[in-house]
């Protein structure tokens, strides 16, 4: 049995993997943390990070950047695995992401969704093969209106993916608004819309002369992420200090 605390545990995704939790019986959340304890849960929940004292094999986060600094320094100091869901994260917080996975064992993926994390893969064979024949490359990010950032975690983790895959490295364009030039060679474009309730929609397009090849994939509801969070809780439990990421998991299975 796995022991999980949940970080953001009244938030919509802190009550999406609660659910799931209760239906899976290899892990149980043993305590929650929130800046509200709204009595709704059936573990304890504590409003102040540092009150927690529960033991635990993994930590779940899913909250917001402003609370990653703290919160990471609580995990390095309880030497406590953490799955860390929270997007919008800052350089010097990514930075500091890697210091302490030397640690503590810490997963971090942009989007925990098992179809983004295939899709990422199959993108760099098509990148391999298109981008040398001259195909550009766009990205398109949907997102709901309450969404803040963007672009979104997982546009840029698809961006990188392409990137990987270049035998030259390619630079991103997010606002061509300014911009009153032909597009450049070696440019991978990124585009948001936030609107509506759309839980998420990623479209990776390779335009050739004559030709378009398109990857989408649509997420239908949160669930796909916290299924994610969840399995990767399993797999990080017990795991030594590193960086890891979705793709672990999924060699894994």
């Amino acid at each position: 049995m796995v022991n999980v605390i949940m970080h953001g545990c009244n938030g919509h995704m802190g009550q999406v993997i609660s659910e799931l939790v209760e239906k899976d019986p290899d892990v149980q959340i043993v305590a929650g943390i929130d800046v509200s304890d709204q009595g709704k849960n059936s573990y304890p929940v504590f409003t102040s990070l540092l009150d927690c004292e529960t033991p635990a094999d993994v930590l779940i986060d899913f909250s917001s950047a402003k609370a990653t600094d703290a919160l990471l320094d609580y995990c390095v100091k309880r030497k406590l695995p953490i799955v860390l869901c929270t997007t919008g994260l800052t350089e010097e917080q990514l930075q500091k992401v890697k210091d302490i996975s030397q640690q503590t064992a810490v997963l971090r993926s942009a989007n925990m969704s098992l179809g983004i994390n295939t899709l990422l893969k199959l993108i760099q064979d098509a990148a391999k093969v298109l981008a040398s024949a001259g195909f550009d490359m766009e990205i398109v990010e949907k997102h709901h209106r309450l969404k803040k950032d963007a672009p979104s975690g997982t546009a840029l983790a698809l961006a990188d993916s392409l990137n990987e895959a270049m035998d030259q490295k390619y630079h991103y364009t997010f606002d061509r608004s300014e911009r009153h030039d032909m597009r450049e060679d070696r440019e991978i474009g990124i585009s948001s819309v936030r609107g509506g309730t759309i839980v998420g929609e990623h479209d990776v397009i390779f335009a050739g002369p004559d030709e378009v090849i398109e990857f989408k994939h649509t997420a239908y509801s949160k669930t796909v992420f916290g299924k994610g969070a969840v399995e990767a809780a399993k797999f990080l439990a017990g795991k030594p200090a590193g960086l890891y990421d979705m793709s672990d998991v999924i060699s894994s299975k």
